[in-house]
């Protein structure tokens, strides 16, 4: 049997646990924006029809021009970054992989699941860094980057830092690089996602590439449509940014005042240092607010951010 992996988002876990009905709990577990994009009326064509060819490309072209992408590029459209994640191992060549740790653990299982051992080694040839780092926001400098046979950079939290980003590497040798819907839009409901990156990786010659492993018609037709216009919305994207970072340090502000300690994060979650994690996400869970704690940490607490009307309720809690 496939082992459970510790994650956010598991509410029926905290339902079973604490009690209440879905709609009683306030989930801060993920890293998912609270105001999501508008997502409006999807056409009839998008769910009635096979994703047809006119419908990814307008997706893979609103992903180049919003994230400045290098023309030389491959632009992937896939069905969520996890999606992505478990089948990269397969065209990354062989040998140990060096991920620094902790991280997010879906990189580790999928390159384990084929055999490929995880080593703390930079001396292996095939690297992965997320970036930034899920759970203490650490951001990983341009010198991380390439230099070996593949580098895969996970930049699922990245679009509220696109200053930081690494796209413009994308057509480096060996360079990919993941994004995801779920956080910044809040879509994780989509399940889409882009990988960007070398041609030579992610389609090679004589071999199946990163599309074939996938299948035809991997993004959903109403994914690809929504996903579009939320990449050509630069002005929605431009007034989150600003939103998220206000209420980070809004948040910083309730949390400090509580007795914790900033420990890191993003401006979509929040890592803080706690005298004991598992009381602080007790006592949130008896006010039905799901917080985030790790197995490797007894003192680490992280948190999402509250939707506009929740603010007085984790107060509350606090």
């Amino acid at each position: 049997m496939t082992p459970v992996r510790d994650h956010g988002g598991a509410l029926d876990d905290a339902i079973a646990r604490w009690g209440g009905d879905r709609d009683a709990w306030l989930d801060l577990s993920t890293g998912i924006n609270p105001v999501p994009y508008p997502v409006g009326a999807v056409s009839y064509t998008a769910w009635e029809t096979l994703p047809d060819r006119a419908a990814t490309e307008r997706l893979t072209d609103a992903a180049r021009a919003f994230w400045s992408v290098p023309p030389e590029a491959a632009v992937i459209a896939v069905p969520g970054a996890s999606a992505a994640i478990a089948r990269l191992p397969a065209l990354c060549g062989t040998g140990p992989v060096h991920i620094p740790e902790p991280t997010y653990n879906e990189h580790r299982a999928a390159f384990e699941a084929q055999g490929r051992p995880v080593t703390g080694d930079p001396a292996a040839e095939v690297h992965v860094y997320v970036h930034p780092n899920n759970p203490d926001g650490r951001l990983w400098p341009d010198s991380a980057i390439g230099g070996r046979a593949v580098t895969v950079i996970d930049e699922s939290f990245c679009d509220v830092r696109p200053d930081n980003s690494h796209v413009r590497r994308a057509a480096e040798d060996g360079v990919v690089v993941l994004k995801s819907f779920g956080k910044f839009w809040g879509l994780a409901g989509a399940r889409l996602g882009v990988v960007i990156g070398d041609r030579a990786v992610l389609a090679p010659d004589g071999r199946p590439g990163l599309a074939d492993l996938l299948g035809p018609w991997a993004a959903s037709g109403p994914a690809l449509e929504i996903g579009a216009r939320a990449l050509e919305d630069s002005g929605w994207a431009a007034t989150t940014r600003r939103r998220l970072a206000e209420d980070a340090r809004r948040l910083d502000g309730l949390m400090t005042g509580a007795g914790a300690a900033v420990a890191g994060g993003t401006d979509l979650f929040r890592l803080y240092e706690v005298d004991d994690a598992v009381a602080w996400r007790d006592r949130l869970a008896a006010a039905r607010i799901l917080g985030r704690i790790f197995p490797y940490s007894s003192r680490w607490l992280r948190l999402g951010l509250p939707g506009p009307d929740d603010w007085d309720r984790l107060e509350a809690a606090l």
